[in-house]
C-alpha cells in the first residue's frame, strides 16, 4: 500500500514565525515551528518530520509537495552537493544544510516519490497542510500554544495501491531552470498576508491583559472548504484571519 500525504511550511515575513505541517487525514497529522525562520526551513522540516513519523513503516511514501526548491533539492541537487561535501557549484555552502543531511540519512533505504501540487488553488491535502503550517507560525507570533496534532495515528493512510516508481522520482514538477544559481532563493510565493505589529497599534489596541486564544474546530465540505480558501486569498489574508475577521 502507498502513503499518501501533503507536506507544507509557512513563514510570517519569510523570515519571521515559521511553521511546518504534514497531513493525511484529520486523524493523523503533525504541526510544528520556530519563533524565526524561512519558508524554505518550514517545507523541509515538514518532509523530514513526515519520513520521520512513517520511519516504522514498510510502505512505499507519497508525497504532495507545492516547492519546487524541496522537491529539487531531494531528488536532483542532493547526489551532487554530497559529492562536493555539501557545497553547491559555485562552491559555496548548501542553504539549510542541517535540515538537508537530516533528510538525506531519513530517506536512506525508504521508497518514496514526490507528486508537484500547485498551492492556494484548493487542493484538499495541501490545504490542509498549508492551513496547519501557517496556524503554527501565527501561534509563534502570538507566543501561544502550538496545535502540534495528534502525529501518526495511521487513519486513513494506506489509501491506494503502491505503484512501481523508482526511490525519489519527482513527479510532475516542472523544471527548474538554472538550479544553482536560485535553489536557496528564501523566497515564499504566493503566500503573503498582512502581520500586524502590536507595538505599532499605540492606543487603539491597548490592553490590559492578554487575550485568552480558544481552539475551534469547524467541520466543512469541500465545496464549502474551497470558497472560503477562495475568499481569503482574495482578501489577501489566511484564512485564520480572515475568519477572525468575521467575528
Amino acid at each position: 500500500m502507498t502513503i499518501t500525504a501533503a507536506a507544507d511550511g509557512s513563514a510570517l515575513g519569510n523570515p519571521g514565525p515559521a511553521g511546518w505541517a504534514w497531513y493525511v487525514d484529520d486523524d493523523c497529522w503533525a504541526a510544528g515551528g520556530w519563533p524565526h525562520g524561512t519558508n524554505n526551513m518550514g517545507e523541509l522540516r515538514a518532509v523530514l518530520e513526515l519520513f520521520r513519523a512513517t520511519e516504522h513503516l514498510d510502505e512505499d511514501l507519497h508525497i504532495l509537495c507545492d516547492s519546487k526548491y524541496v522537491i529539487d533539492s531531494i531528488t536532483k541537487w542532493m547526489p551532487g552537493w554530497k559529492k562536493k561535501g555539501w557545497k553547491k557549484g559555485d562552491g559555496k555552502p548548501v542553504m539549510n544544510l542541517e535540515l538537508m543531511q537530516e533528510i538525506d540519512a531519513a530517506i536512506a533505504g525508504r521508497r518514496y516519490r514526490f507528486e508537484w501540487v500547485k498551492g492556494h488553488v484548493g487542493h484538499r491535502l495541501n490545504e490542509a497542510a498549508d492551513i496547519r503550517a501557517r496556524t503554527a507560525a501565527e501561534a509563534f507570533q502570538r507566543k501561544t500554544p502550538v496545535p502540534e496534532g495528534p502525529g501518526w495515528t495511521g487513519a486513513g493512510a494506506a489509501a491506494a495501491p503502491a505503484t512501481p516508481e523508482t526511490d525519489a522520482v519527482a513527479e510532475d514538477a516542472p523544471e527548474t531552470t538554472e538550479p544553482e544559481l536560485f535553489a536557496d532563493l528564501e523566497v515564499e510565493e504566493e503566500r503573503t498576508a498582512p502581520v500586524f505589529d502590536a507595538e505599532d497599534d499605540g492606543a487603539l489596541f491597548s490592553l490590559d491583559v492578554e487575550p485568552t486564544w480558544h481552539q475551534l474546530t469547524l467541520d466543512l465540505t469541500s465545496d464549502e472548504h474551497e470558497r472560503l480558501v477562495r475568499r481569503a486569498r482574495e482578501a489577501g489574508t489566511s484564512v485564520q484571519e480572515f475568519l477572525r475577521g468575521l467575528i
